[in-house]
């Protein structure tokens, strides 16, 4: 599918990291366009629309210069690539994609959608999920992190180093976005429900060195929802190919595919984790939610897990009507469970 270059640039609706001013574009800010032709017909084939899903959004870069460790796409003043359809590649500047409630309850979500780390498919997973936590008072940030398969030089860790920098930058502006720093967590689809689970499990390892006022705050989230997430890189679970090979490579030593397992890292630090699956997900296979259930149920860490009939992997918020479109109205009640949702 073509793509459309998001030109999100300093001018855009942004928020830089460590700033909370806020700049609206103007309507004549963007960058002219040279239209392309068919070479077959000399056509000139008409220039995509201007925007792309969560274009209108407010913006926070995560670092202020270039991301840790080096590498990565090409450099440009875009920081990354979006089809009309919210799928993102070539992330040259990893950010947040805020979407703010109208009456905030302080809770804040931050979302990692899913791809197998070589996409980011915020049109299914990302948006439409940030945007219902938003009808329910929760302050969204949609995680637009580097991939791994993007010749990044810290390669499978650079988007756990955009996770936890992401989560010390919403805590360090809790107080811009009426957050309670206590109730800020994490909501992770398929391969973004590996990040966010090493970042639930795994927070305590810095990854990268301080550099500023935010980073001397916790990157653990306060809780996890996993859903249909890819867990475990051992065999004979590592059936999830793009994830695995991407992380780990195609036939690593146990010592690497125990160190990207998420049900490995788990432990009594771990914040409270709400997990869903469906039965017939070929991808990520119901073992992966039932083997990091165990290691909570072992570690002594709260867990709710739903296995669902039908739905297969990647449905989103769910199909209506289908067994998966239940989770959501299960999160929130188990959210409020937890008292994580104050009116």
């Amino acid at each position: 599918m073509t793509l459309h270059r998001r030109a999100l640039l300093a001018g855009t609706v942004t928020v830089l990291a460590g700033t909370g001013a806020r700049a609206q574009q103007p309507p004549d800010a963007r960058p002219a366009l040279r239209l392309p032709v068919r070479p077959q017909t000399g056509d000139v084939v008409q220039p995509l629309p201007r925007s792309a899903p969560g274009s209108d959004l407010e913006v926070i870069d995560l670092w202020p210069d270039l991301p840790p460790g080096g590498g990565g796409p090409f450099r440009s003043e875009y920081r990354f690539d979006e089809t009309l359809t919210g799928v993102i590649t070539a992330v040259a500047r990893p950010c947040l994609l805020v979407i703010r409630p109208e009456r905030p309850n302080g809770a804040g979500v931050l979302i990692a959608a899913g791809g197998g780390y070589l996409r980011i498919d915020i049109g299914n997973e990302g948006l439409p999920v940030g945007q219902w936590l938003a009808r329910a008072g929760i302050t969204a940030f949609v995680l637009v992190y580097r991939l791994p398969s993007e010749e990044w030089r810290d390669g499978p860790d650079a988007p756990r180093q955009d996770a936890q920098r992401a989560m010390r930058l919403i805590r360090w502006k809790a107080e811009e976005y009426g957050l309670d720093p206590d109730r800020v967590g994490v909501l992770g689809f398929s391969a973004g429900g590996h990040l966010m689970g090493v970042t639930a499990t795994d927070a305590e390892q810095d990854l990268y060195d301080d550099l500023d006022d935010a980073d001397g705050l916790s990157a653990r989230p306060s809780f996890a929802g996993l859903i249909y997430p890819i867990i475990t890189m051992r065999a004979p679970f590592d059936r999830t190919m793009s994830s695995r090979r991407v992380l780990v490579g195609d036939d690593p030593p146990d010592a690497r595919r125990r160190a990207y397992s998420v049900e490995v890292q788990v432990n009594a630090r771990t914040p409270p984790v709400f997990m869903v699956q469906a039965s017939d997900d070929r991808i990520a296979v119901t073992d992966h939610p039932l083997l990091m259930y165990a290691a909570l149920r072992a570690a002594k860490v709260p867990a709710e897990m739903h296995l669902f009939e039908r739905g297969g992997h990647g449905f989103g918020l769910g199909v209506p009507g289908s067994p998966a479109a239940a989770w959501p109205a299960l999160f929130m009640a188990w959210m409020r469970g937890h008292g994580l949702l104050k009116s």
